[in-house]
Parts: C-alpha cells; structure tokens; sequence
C-alpha cells in the first residue's frame, strides 16, 4: 500500500460531521426502514401470487411498523418540548432587560458636586413634551407632584432600586400601576427647581441614590446613558 504523502490533499478536510441523532429516535428510524424494506420485499415476491403471503405475517409487519412510527412520534414530541423548554427560558432572560429612558438627548449635569450641593441623578436634555419611558420594569410608587423634583415619577423595581424621573411636564401612569420596560411614563419638562427642558433621572439603591451611569453601566444592566447606548442592541448586532 503506497503510504500517502504529507503534501497530498487529504480528502476529508473541511466535510462536516452529521450529527448523530438521539438513540430513541435513531433506534425507531431505523425499525422503521427494516420493516418497511420487509414489506416491500414481500410485497416484490408476492406479486405474481398474492395467496402466497400468510395474512397473519402481513398483519405482524403492519404493527410493527405502527408501533415504530409511535415511537418516533413520541421522540419528536421530546425534541420539541426540549426546544420549547430552552425558548421559554431565553423569553424571561429577555424580560430582565433594562433600556434608556428616552433617545436623542444631550447628557449633562452628571451625578456629583454642584453648586456646593450633591446632585443626585443625571440631567438628559430635550425638548419639553418629549415622551420618556420607564427604564426597567416595576411598580409605580409616586406619579405626581415631588416637590423640587415637579411633577415625578418613581418606579420600584423588583430588586429594591428605584428610579425617579424629574421635572416633567406632565405623567400618563399612576400610582399602583405596573409597568414594563420601554412603557412611557411621561412627558419631559420643566417642572420643580429646573432650569431649562430636561429629564433628571436619579437611582435610588436601599434608599440612597448612586450614580446612575455607574450602575446602568454594570454588566448585569448593560446600559451607557452616556454614550446612549442599550445592551439589548448590542445583542442583537453580535448577533
């Protein structure tokens, strides 16, 4: 035998591998084909005299083959509930996703020292009437006048952190009401102690505000409202 050379194309390099499917399946289908290759084969030699056959044996090769069909029906059926099962859990993976309040604006007054007075949350700038929307799913606690915040809003979501949107000019949910991601919550203003249309929105954590661009910006949140930029597209771009 003449012993192949390092430089000779190998032949088998870049096939793909079948996959091997799973042995419920590939024992019915294989029961399936040896049963109906019987068939045909008796059916070819029965031709000329189809008395020939016993009925009973017939009868045995029909069931047979019913029986094999069932089964691979039931490992079909395991198949998809398997793919169902995963899609559901990649559905409420999806759910826990968290969002920019609003597109199009211009970031100022970052969270820190101003004026001698900490400034609590991030101020994002737009046009008065310029829907904004709730950056996470939760509950609404406050929907209304706020004091130096004007007419606010207040989401708590379900690991404790609240958000509140200040300054707005108007609110179109209320208090009690649950809210999803992406829902709008009002309308940017100018409402309380503001100078100019903005929409000043300020994290609250175990009931101490953090810096939002900070905490929107983890990994577990995927956030940069500096940047404007939202994790769920960036999903779907390396995707």
């Amino acid at each position: 035998m003449r012993q192949r050379l390092s430089s000779e194309p190998d032949r088998y390099r870049g096939r793909r591998r079948v996959p091997t499917p799973p042995r419920s399946r590939y024992a019915a289908v294989v029961t399936t084909a040896f049963v109906g290759a019987g068939i045909v084969a008796l059916g070819a030699n029965a031709l000329p005299d189809a008395k020939s056959v016993s009925p009973s044996v017939l009868d045995e090769l029909r069931q047979a083959s019913i029986t094999s069909q069932d089964a691979a029906a039931r490992a079909d059926s395991a198949d998809r509930a398997t793919r169902d099962d995963r899609t559901a859990g990649k559905t409420a993976a999806e759910q826990d996703v968290w969002l920019l309040p609003l597109h199009g604006y211009d970031f100022q007054s970052p969270y820190g020292m101003r004026w001698g007075k900490l400034h609590t949350g991030v101020d994002l700038v737009a046009p008065e009437g310029t829907p904004y929307t709730a950056i996470h799913d939760g509950t609404v606690t406050k929907a209304g006048w706020f004091g130096g915040y004007g007419y606010a809003v207040i989401v708590q979501h379900a690991d404790g952190s609240e958000a509140i949107y200040g300054h707005s000019s108007a609110v179109t949910v209320k208090e009690g009401q649950q809210v999803k991601a992406g829902q709008q919550l009002g309308l940017v203003g100018n409402t309380g102690h503001s100078y100019g249309s903005h929409l000043h929105l300020e994290i609250h954590v175990k009931g101490q505000p953090v810096d939002p661009v900070a905490w929107l910006k983890d990994p577990s949140r995927g956030v940069d409202i500096q940047l404007e930029v939202e994790a769920v597209y960036s999903e779907v771009a390396a995707s």
